[in-house]
């Protein structure tokens, strides 16, 4: 078998339809870099990266969790990344890939990289909201965040494959996606920037049903381990995308050695009462009734340490909502909001992801 090298750069390998030699495709980055539209700046920033001599790069996190911070990677990890990713969904020389995410982060980058690896016809368009409308004919393989995903429903029809990721895949629009009757296999995944993307992937399939959510499980890709941590957290141990086990604050249910049910995150966790609460499993479950953005969180409370609040952008009827909370018979008494906060609009990353911290600090409570 041959070793694929990050010096390599497939013959089959198209971009915006047409073939480039290495010298080639740098004179191209370094013209969308001088004379591109901003996203096409960040896809020739990174081309002109992938394609010098040195054998690392440097990437950001997207800031979801606290400030973006650098991060050097292993191009042959990235490389083998791909290799995995190609592997998984059986990816071929030819195949038409889509980049509609910036080339600013992680997952933007890979695509780039699994076309230059991998001899995929990769078309770049702006990361918009619906970015399928800039597209003419079918895609076999194209990667999106959930905003994306479900802005583009109604166009899925010429995608074979898509993966989703950078959030998570909320209730409705799983349901949205399993009542449109697409035939395009959706997958969401898991990963990080610290593991050179999705190290699991979930597909979205069958009829989802509010009990089926505690069913959802990711499996992991070939050559990665994982296990918990004293707190209930997962750790990675992915030697082939990252030299160091990488310990997640992401708590887990591990359903056996290749794969776990993810619960949400231990800086999430809120205690009220003595009570553990989840916060992403409680939004899995009021999001049924919320077509808008929300999160819950916690606020100190001098009886209960921490008292469980919902936050909705957009304009709602406060005591109409409460009221629908209220008759879920799947949340228990636990997970009903103790309050409801409106904000106008949420803070977001650069990649679209929401900043608690940051939305929370422009209500006045």
């Amino acid at each position: 078998m041959t070793t694929l090298t990050y010096k390599d750069l497939h013959r089959q390998f198209k971009l915006n339809g047409r073939s480039y030699s290495k010298v080639e495709l740098k004179e191209v980055a370094y013209s969308l870099v001088k004379e591109g539209e901003e996203y096409e700046k960040s896809i020739g920033d990174f081309l002109i990266d992938w394609l010098n001599d040195k054998s690392t790069i440097i990437v950001h996190t997207s800031g979801s969790t606290g400030e973006p911070k650098p991060i050097t990677l292993q191009k042959q990890q990235m490389v083998n990344s791909a290799a995995a990713t190609g592997s998984f969904f059986a990816l071929q020389p030819s195949n038409r890939a889509l980049l509609c995410l910036s080339a600013d982060f992680i997952a933007g980058k890979m695509m780039l990289v699994r076309a230059m690896i991998l001899g995929l016809s990769i078309d770049c368009v702006s990361p918009s909201s619906n970015p399928l409308t800039e597209t003419t004919g079918d895609y076999d393989f194209v990667a999106m965040v959930p905003l994306q995903f479900r802005n583009s429903l109604n166009e899925l029809d010429g995608v074979k494959k898509l993966i989703v990721g950078g959030a998570p895949v909320s209730y409705t629009l799983k349901k949205e996606f399993l009542n449109a009757s697409q035939r395009t296999n959706v997958y969401e995944t898991y990963g990080m920037t610290e593991t050179i993307t999705h190290i699991a992937v979930k597909p979205l399939l069958g009829e989802l049903i509010v009990s089926d959510i505690d069913l959802d499980v990711f499996s992991i890709l070939a050559d990665v381990e994982i296990t918990m941590d004293e707190r209930g957290c997962l750790v990675i141990n992915a030697p082939l995308v990252s030299d160091e086990i990488i310990y997640t604050n992401d708590i887990v249910e591990l359903i056996s050695d290749k794969q776990f049910k993810w619960l949400g995150r231990f800086d999430n966790i809120i205690n009220s009462g003595g009570v553990k609460l989840f916060t992403e499993q409680i939004e899995a479950k009021i999001s049924p009734i919320l077509e808008t953005r929300f999160f819950v969180t916690g606020l100190p409370d001098e009886k209960l340490g921490q008292k469980l609040v919902l936050i909705v952008e957009g304009i709602q009827e406060v005591p109409v909502l409460q009221e629908k909370i209220e008759k879920l018979t799947f949340l228990n008494k636990y997970e009903i909001p103790k309050q409801i906060f409106l904000v106008d609009s949420f803070i977001e990353t650069a990649s679209g992801k929401i900043q608690r911290k940051a939305t929370l600090d422009k209500i006045a409570f």
